[in-house]
């Protein structure tokens, strides 16, 4: 599958950098949402509101098979891609996607370990409707909000570094 194409790039290449893209796109754009939206959306409610929203946010996405191949399959691309401009002596695009790799790894590091253990804890709470103690919504809403801004700032880099990795990549295959 190493055909080349005009100017010495490879269609593997292409799909691998356009992939991540693509991924790393649809991850900071959700990352996004929740930023600007869904939870102060969830913040203006009462707390017993917020942990069942939370709740069935957190359990949809867990058992969503195509969140977890998006989320998986970014970092995935941007590696082999990484690899590939490398082995193609494209060592500008691979530093730009590298770079973007890393971003992205911070964001997969962030969210198992800080990210989801707070989403088990909230799961583990239980039913919303018997909870007397809503101490748990007040750490909840300060460190998951915070981090996942922190998730949105290092996707939406990683999506800055691929989109300048692709510039790149046309200027490196148009010869």
């Amino acid at each position: 599958m190493q055909t080349n194409t005009a100017g010495g790039g490879s269609r593997i290449a292409t799909v691998l950098l356009m992939v991540s893209t693509v991924l790393v796109g649809l991850m900071a754009g959700l990352f996004f949402a929740f930023d600007v939206s869904v939870m102060p959306g969830l913040a203006r409610g009462d707390e017993r509101t917020y942990v069942t929203a939370m709740q069935n946010i957190n359990a949809v996405i867990d058992g969503n098979g195509l969140f977890g191949t998006v989320f998986v399959v970014a970092l995935l691309a941007a590696v082999a891609s990484t690899a590939v401009e490398l082995r193609k002596g494209r060592r500008g695009v691979a530093l730009w996607v590298g770079a973007a790799a890393v971003l992205y790894l911070v964001v997969l590091v962030i969210t198992f370990t800080v990210n989801i253990p707070l989403n088990n804890e909230l799961a583990d709470a239980g039913d919303a409707a018997r909870l007397t103690d809503f101490s748990i919504v007040d750490r909840f809403k300060g460190t998951w909000v915070a981090t996942n801004i922190v998730r949105t700032v290092c996707c939406t880099a990683a999506l800055v570094a691929l989109a300048r990795a692709l510039v790149l990549y046309g200027r490196a295959t148009a010869r």
